[in-house]
């Protein structure tokens, strides 16, 4: 019963992961598909409006990561709030970051307090 969040931090390391490996093959390819001149330049344009979602995307990763191996609970709660971050900076992909943001707060708030571990 010590490690209540681990199995959520794991959940959302995974969807997380494999969010942040589709997105960047998608927007990767994006650019090479196109065709014209002006649809290189509309595809330039949306990558580079994506790239902050993604940077935070895979900072919330790495923080959801170092959570899970470590079990830590600060890296649990900077974990969720650079998923809110990323949430923000581009609300139109909500629906691949609302989970794992969930299942983070979730996470942080089943993890013991430090004077209660041990």
């Amino acid at each position: 019963m010590k490690k209540k969040g681990k199995a959520l931090l794991l959940i959302a390391l995974i969807i997380g992961g494999a969010y942040l490996i589709y997105s960047f093959t998608y927007w990767s390819g994006v650019s090479s598909t196109a065709a014209s001149d002006a649809e290189k330049a509309g595809a330039g344009i949306a990558t580079v409006l994506v790239m902050p979602h993604l940077a935070m995307t895979g900072l919330a990763v790495v923080f959801n990561a170092l959570a899970f191996f470590m079990y830590n609970k600060p890296f649990a709660l900077v974990a969720a709030i650079l998923y809110s971050v990323a949430l923000v900076t581009f609300p139109m992909y909500f629906a691949f970051i609302i989970v794992e943001m969930i299942l983070c707060y979730v996470a942080f708030a089943k993890m013991p307090k430090k004077n209660q571990e041990q």
